[in-house]
């Protein structure tokens, strides 16, 4: 089954919340990827944080600042859902 992300949440700690399309929520660890290839670009926190968004329906950093879905650097949703701790909403009270 294909998953959409639909809202993502970056944290400080180089994770990410990804809310899926089907109220999934998963939190995607980032941090064995900084500073492997290209994901190099994003392994300042402040670019993490800032270009960190929702293209393609998956989690991606904006690297050119255009939202140019040819211009970012993406998960698939797939991985991060097979991949990744399933989790309450950290936004809800109950959380």
């Amino acid at each position: 089954m294909l998953h959409s992300i639909v809202q993502v949440f970056p944290q400080n700690d180089f994770t990410v919340y990804c809310y899926f399309d089907d109220g999934t929520i998963k939190l995607y660890d980032f941090k064995p990827l900084i500073g492997k290839g290209v994901f190099e670009q994003i392994s300042n926190i402040s670019d993490f944080i800032k270009k960190c968004t929702v293209m393609n329906s998956t989690l991606a950093w904006d690297i050119s600042g255009t939202y140019d879905p040819y211009q970012c650097i993406d998960i698939a949703p797939e991985t991060i859902y097979l991949e990744s701790q399933d989790v309450k909403d950290p936004l809800s009270k109950s959380a």
